[in-house]
């Protein structure tokens, strides 16, 4: 069932599979998905016992800003500081946080900054924490093309273009993201719903705009941020996948991020899937989550 519960500045839709009553796990979406990525492994992880809990992000489907004059950010710790204030409104002491694209951001900066509250980490993408003072310095052109559709929100055309042209756009970056995936009209269809949310344009301009240095950030998190250009280390049992054919980030681009984890650390290599795992194989992505699990129970 569909819940709500109001932190500082969102009222966070959600669902809470209290089965289990085991370790909790946060499952974390990305752009431009929604918690429908999670519906084939989160029966997996409670049948193993975990309470599992999949909130919608801030821009995405139900979830609302309580106040219009919250600024619309769609920046790197943001995303981390709603997950740790939802966790303190649901009195969830630790948990094991896991996701892909905006979502593993927000799951990696959780794990680096309040180790403390993460149990443990399952990250998509590797480090994904965005060093945004470096990112004047180019990549190399073949990886740059792949970021057209960045580039393109940097300006006011890529703005109107995702306003009236939304699911089309992003029914194109499932394409190219995840070219051997062949999900359905109903799988792409369920997701594009929360591409309604009165605020997902303003969120994600926002947040292509922000890791580059073109926009400020939101005020309130600035001190984040900047402890954030440290690149720090994390420390929590952590598990990276790479999708072997994802079209965004080219095969074994992450796998050379090991030196930013300096506890347990192991990286995983995804045959035939792309930019989406925990959709396109669900059984080892909620696998990655259970192995996790062990590691920090393990002594």
């Amino acid at each position: 069932m569909l819940k709500k519960i109001s932190t500082d500045v969102l009222e966070v839709a959600y669902y809470d599979s209290t089965v289990g009553g085991g370790t909790t796990v946060f499952l974390l979406h990305g752009f431009p998905y929604d918690i429908h990525a999670f519906d084939a492994v989160t029966p997996i992880l409670v049948a193993h016992g975990c309470r599992v809990i999949t909130p919608y992000l801030r821009g995405y489907g139900p979830t609302r800003f309580l106040s219009p004059d919250t600024p619309r950010s769609g920046q790197q710790a943001v995303l981390a500081h709603d997950l740790i204030a939802l966790m303190d409104v649901l009195e969830i002491p630790k948990a094991v946080v896991a996701g892909f694209d905006w979502g593993g951001r927000a799951a990696c900066i959780a794990a680096a900054l309040w180790p403390k509250r993460i149990l443990g980490l399952v990250s998509v993408g590797g480090y994904n924490i965005q060093d945004i003072p470096g990112s004047v310095v180019p990549s190399m052109p073949e990886n740059e093309y792949r970021f057209w559709y960045q580039y393109y929100f940097h300006s006011e055309r890529g703005r109107t273009g995702l306003e009236k042209n939304r699911r089309e756009l992003c029914k194109l970056l499932w394409r190219l993201w995840s070219p051997t995936w062949r999900f359905t009209e109903e799988d792409f269809n369920q997701s594009s719903l929360s591409f309604d949310n009165p605020d997902f344009v303003d969120v994600v301009i926002h947040s292509y705009r922000h890791r580059f240095g073109l926009v400020p950030g939101d005020p309130s998190v600035e001190e984040t941020e900047q402890r954030l250009t440290e690149l720090p280390k994390i420390s929590v049992p952590t598990i990276t996948l790479d999708g072997e054919d994802d079209g965004v980030l080219p095969l074994g681009g992450t796998a050379s991020h090991h030196h930013f984890f300096s506890g347990k650390h192991e990286h995983r290599v995804l045959h035939g899937v792309g930019h989406n795992p925990p959709q396109e194989a669900p059984q080892e992505f909620a696998a990655a989550v259970l192995s996790v699990i062990a590691k920090a129970d393990a002594p």
